[in-house]
């Protein structure tokens, strides 16, 4: 069973930082990309950054120059440094995963439950 586990969510000012952090954890053969999405009230969930298991990072254009995603891959982790943060990032964050039980089997893609960030005005 895989499991994705955020955390670093929270309640922060406009300007302020935050970082959030998500480990997977399991029977995992490999990682291929990693990252964050996120989902505001009443809105769609929206991509904000993946990155490559060779590190390769893409942002969506929102968040480019102000976030970095970041991974460990011998710790399965992928991290997001959140700085000059505004208040229509507020949304629900959620981790990513495509993940390969397997060598020889196809990815598949994993989630995680969500973490709450809220930026105040």
């Amino acid at each position: 069973q895989v499991q994705l586990v955020e955390s670093g969510g929270g309640l922060v000012q406009a300007g302020g930082s935050l970082r959030l952090s998500c480990a997977a954890s399991g029977s995992i053969a490999s990682i291929a990309f990693m990252g964050w999405y996120r989902q505001a009230p009443g809105k769609q969930r929206e991509l904000v950054a993946t990155i490559s298991s060779s590190a390769w990072p893409n942002y969506s254009d929102s968040v480019k120059g102000r976030f970095t995603i970041t991974r460990d891959n011998a710790k399965n982790t992928v991290h997001l440094q959140m700085n000059s943060l505004r208040p229509e990032d507020t949304a629900v964050y959620y981790c990513n995963a495509d993940i390969r039980l397997r060598v020889w089997d196809r990815a598949y893609d994993y989630w995680g439950q969500g973490t709450q960030v809220t930026v105040s005005s």
